[in-house]
């Protein structure tokens, strides 16, 4: 079943990478349903998901570390509340549980309503035998465990709603980058694509950077200007001149490349087309908290990786293989 499961899988990689029509107007639909999904982010999305999770090597070695349903004998609900501040950003749970064999009910998040839905569908096309293992439900009631993503504030509904299930509930994370002054050209190129790619919105976007005193912001800028097309974005460009207005007003600091603000702040969060930076004088030490998802820099995670997690990098850190073993 397990193999079967997999072969799915693999086939939906096939289904996606061939870029059929069919697909090619779900795409279109979806940036239509929500500006903030382009086209050139759900393209590498969808590249990231194939190459990442639908490889056959990684999809054997995951499921090798799954207790199925088969081996259990048993049968188990997982609800899952996805989030849709980036394209298909559900898919990784939803693959979980489908390895696992359990059946799942899924909330979609309406920012994601057309990408993922159609994803799942593809899925049951490829395997009708899972038809009643997997449905879409604007209310989770009665599953056995629950795995819900979404805001600080959501978190609290869900810490109380699923208190008495098993549960990973996920709240606002978000990505910082260390720099030290050597970087190549290549490497801030790279760092570019952590800091723009999905907007900023993913919680593996880089949203601040630690600098030495007397950085030189010239060369970061300069490479950032690999995502000089963002500024004609309606949705992206209408934040870019609220902030700017707002530093301008309040007579704040601030520097640009006409589609990034950079304002040094000590917050890890900030606004959509704004990087916060904060001085260093010794090299920061620092890991992964409730605050940030990914650290980017030459003794941590690779410059432009953040956005292609493999199938073992778990959000916030909590395996997703450990959870669904326990049930």
């Amino acid at each position: 079943m397990l193999a079967k499961r997999i072969d799915t899988l693999l086939q939906l990689k096939a289904y996606l990478l061939q870029n059929t029509e069919e697909w090619q107007q779900i795409k279109d639909l979806a940036e239509r349903q929500n500006g903030w999904f382009t086209q050139e982010f759900i393209e590498f999305h969808t590249a990231a998901i194939c190459d990442q999770y639908l490889s056959e090597a990684p999809l054997q070695k995951f499921g090798s570390q799954l207790l199925t349903a088969e081996q259990k004998n048993k049968s188990l609900s997982v609800g899952i509340t996805m989030a849709g501040n980036i394209p298909m950003v559900g898919f990784h749970d939803f693959l979980c549980v489908y390895l696992s064999g359990y059946s799942q009910r899924i909330k979609y998040s309406s920012k994601d309503s057309v990408l993922m839905p159609h994803l799942v569908k593809k899925i049951l096309e490829l395997d009708s035998n899972n038809e009643a293992l997997i449905s879409e439900s604007s209310m989770l009631k009665n599953c056995d465990a629950y795995i819900a993503t979404g805001s600080n504030s959501s978190a609290i509904y869900f810490e109380k709603y699923f208190a008495k299930y098993p549960h990973i509930i996920r709240k606002n994370r978000t990505s910082v980058a260390i720099l030290d002054g050597t970087e190549t050209t290549k490497q801030l190129e790279d760092l570019a694509d952590d800091v723009y790619m999905y907007f900023g919105l993913g919680c593996r976007n880089v949203s601040k950077i630690l600098v030495p005193r007397a950085y030189d912001f010239v060369p970061l800028l300069t490479a950032f200007n690999k995502y000089d097309h963002l500024k004609n974005h309606n949705k992206y460009r209408n934040n870019y001149d609220y902030n700017l207005a707002i530093f301008i007003l309040n007579n704040q600091y601030y520097m640009s490349n006409e589609s990034l603000l950079l304002s040094e702040n000590t917050s890890a969060f900030s606004s959509i087309a704004v990087l916060h930076f904060e001085y260093y004088d010794a090299m920061p030490v620092m890991k992964q908290s409730e605050e940030i998802q990914a650290i980017m820099g030459k003794d941590f995670i690779p410059f432009g990786s953040a956005q292609t997690p493999t199938l073992f990098d778990f959000a916030d850190g909590i395996s997703t293989i450990d959870f669904i073993n326990s049930l």
